[in-house]
């Protein structure tokens, strides 16, 4: 291994495989931030204007039926400002939160405060726990850094599947470029929406049928987008998305309480980010996450490398106790669990998938990108 660096504008740095380093002490990754930051963000001049532009093209979607939109719920920061902005344009959203199993009270506490007071209609969908359980349980077994993509690949498809039911056009979701710009290494990541990838590795680790678990593959999701034109709106890429203020906002007008950490109000998915990742892989997810506050300059480097200082998990108390919650929830014992933990790393390039396809995709995506769509 060669000499240790770090990105002297973000916070990347050497052990992120593929990244490269510049004369002026940059990165590719904060280079890439600001590339895809002119597709994908208009000038702040032009966002009032092209979020009135996409509202009025919302409503007139929605007319003459129940809701305008559907939005996706997890009591975090980003999904709650999302129905908050959507609401303030009095559009009438169809909230939905996928229950996997894995909520924290306090996400529950939020997703209800969410929805009563900004006035959201709510459904709760349950997944079946033992198939997606045995997904997750695969995943770990794989022993791939993207074991999270169980999560977002049945909440896709739970959304698409209820908007396309229910005759709504309009996906909404907390998505968004400020928070999100600089992107997973490859190595790390894949496509959720890769059900050959999905089911190559439950084929390999899973014990049971998954005949009811939510599935969305390549198939489904061009018929939802390109046959009955469902799109799936970032609505935060048209407002000044800042996260601070956000939660200050959102405490004070609906009593929102911040989990303190992205992604936190999965207690699988804190655990998971905040210990496998780094004990296993030796990848901390906070490092993109900050990089990306610090190229929206909502925070200085210097805070950035002052929160990478500090563990995952600040409490050791609250380590121990998502430690027995998983091993509970997952039925395998700590022993089994440490032997997950030494399973040689393995990628998605050591199982069958469709990732060419998905390459391919966004290069086209690239080309004709529309805000939004």
């Amino acid at each position: 291994m060669g000499e240790y660096r770090i990105c002297e504008r973000c916070v990347m740095d050497s052990t992120i495989p593929g990244i490269v380093f510049y004369n002026d002490g940059t990165c590719s990754y904060c280079r890439e931030y600001e590339r895809r930051q002119g597709q994908e963000v208009l000038p702040e001049e032009e966002r009032t204007a092209a979020l009135s532009s996409l509202v009025r093209r919302i409503k007139r979607a929605g007319k003459g039926r129940e809701y305008d939109a559907l939005i996706g719920l997890s009591g975090g920061l980003d999904s709650t400002y999302a129905a908050y902005v959507a609401k303030s344009q009095g559009l009438r959203l169809l909230g939905v939160h996928v229950d996997n199993g894995w909520n924290t009270e306090l996400a529950e506490e939020n997703i209800r405060a969410v929805a009563d007071k900004l006035g959201i209609d709510l459904m709760v969908e349950k997944p079946s726990f033992e198939e997606f359980r045995d997904l997750q349980l695969a995943f770990l077994r794989a022993s791939v850094p993207n074991a999270e993509i169980p999560t977002d690949h049945v909440i896709a498809a739970v959304l698409y599947r209820i908007a396309h039911h229910r005759g709504i056009r309009y996906l909404i979701n907390g998505g968004n470029f400020a928070t999100e710009g600089v992107a997973l290494p490859e190595a790390f990541g894949h496509y959720n929406r890769d059900l050959r990838y999905i089911r190559s590795i439950h084929r390999r680790f899973g014990t049971r049928s998954l005949d009811i678990l939510p599935t969305i593959g390549i198939l489904k999701t061009v018929y939802y987008r390109y046959l009955r034109d469902i799109r799936m709106i970032r609505i935060l890429n048209y407002v000044d998305y800042q996260r601070e203020l956000a939660a200050k906002t959102l405490s004070k007008e609906i009593g929102w309480k911040a989990y303190g950490g992205k992604h936190n109000e999965s207690v699988y998915t804190r655990f998971f980010q905040s210990y496998i990742l780094p004990n296993k892989f030796g990848v901390d997810k906070r490092r993109m996450h900050l990089s990306a506050l610090v190229c929206a300059e909502q925070l200085s480097r210097e805070e950035a490398l002052e929160e990478l200082a500090k563990p995952p998990y600040a409490d050791p108390e609250l380590l121990e106790h998502d430690m027995e919650k998983v091993l509970e929830k997952l039925q395998i014992t700590r022993e089994e669990f440490e032997e997950i933990m030494r399973l040689p790393v393995h990628t998605y390039r050591d199982f069958p998938s469709n990732r060419w396809l998905f390459n391919f995709a966004r290069v086209l995506v690239r080309r004709g990108l529309r805000l939004g769509e």
